[in-house]
């Protein structure tokens, strides 16, 4: 049955992917990285999504380009996640975060990060970023072990490593696949039809997607939601204020804070 379900999903996300088309406007994978800035911690290497896009609707420059055809059920679901977000998950977080003391809360925000290292080493491979591979493994063999299961961040310390995380729908961009169109994810928010398909690749990749019963992965992502949120509070509100469309301003944020990570 396991070995049925998973060659299904997998026939599944080949043809998902044939549909969304290749791209020729889409960034490659270079033949020479460029040096990146360091970046010091877990939480600068996976910057919070909602700092990020703020920063990027304060920059000028085109946003590129990226059909929207179900924009009337997109925004059906920003909405349903609007009303989510304020009558459940903040409330949730904010209870949360107020038992809870900040420090702990980083802590489980960092073991999280380190548990999803196959994620980004895989893609470091798939993208042919062997050095990156070769730093994230040193960082995730440190931090679990001298960081007690990656509940501490001693690697923050040392730049080199901290590579930038990468992720299955950047890969995908780096290999030439377009965006296809865009989509707005129930719970999960703005994404496009290659980048969902490469959420699904990233669960597969998530050791704690193997867990069974199914229930127990779930319970465990919508922990982390939770956590993720109580340190981000208000972060929402600030983009979602900014803006004279809400709708507008984060599928365009979202899809250049996309461009910027896979040219990355």
């Amino acid at each position: 049955m396991k070995v049925n379900r998973i060659t299904l999903i997998s026939f599944t996300l080949v043809f998902l992917l044939f549909f969304a088309g290749y791209d020729p406007n889409c960034p490659k994978v270079s033949a020479q990285e460029t040096s990146l800035p360091a970046k010091t911690s877990e939480e600068t290497a996976s910057q919070d999504e909602y700092d990020e896009w703020i920063d990027v609707l304060e920059e000028e420059g085109p946003v590129p380009y990226v059909r929207d055809p179900l924009e009337r059920f997109n925004r059906a679901i920003f909405t349903f996640n609007d009303f989510f977000y304020f009558k459940a998950l903040k409330p949730v977080a904010r209870g949360y975060g107020f038992i809870t003391p900040e420090p702990v809360r980083v802590k489980v925000k960092n073991f999280f990060y380190n548990i999803g290292y196959p994620i980004r080493f895989v893609n470091d491979i798939l993208q042919a970023k062997f050095k990156r591979a070769g730093q994230g493994t040193c960082r995730f063999v440190f931090n679990s072990t001298v960081g007690v299961l990656g509940f501490f961040d001693p690697a923050q310390k040392y730049s080199w490593l901290n590579p930038p995380p990468e992720d299955t729908g950047q890969t995908f961009g780096t290999w030439g696949i377009g965006n296809g169109f865009y989509i707005v994810l129930p719970f999960f928010g703005p994404s496009t039809l290659r980048n969902s398909i490469g959420l699904a690749g990233d669960c597969f990749l998530q050791p704690v997607s193997y867990i069974n019963p199914f229930y127990i992965p779930l319970g465990v992502k919508s922990y982390e939601r939770v956590n993720e949120t109580s340190l981000s509070i208000n972060k929402y509100e600030d983009l979602k204020e900014s803006a004279l469309d809400p709708y507008t301003a984060f599928k365009d944020a979202y899809i250049q804070n996309r461009e910027e990570a896979i040219k990355e």
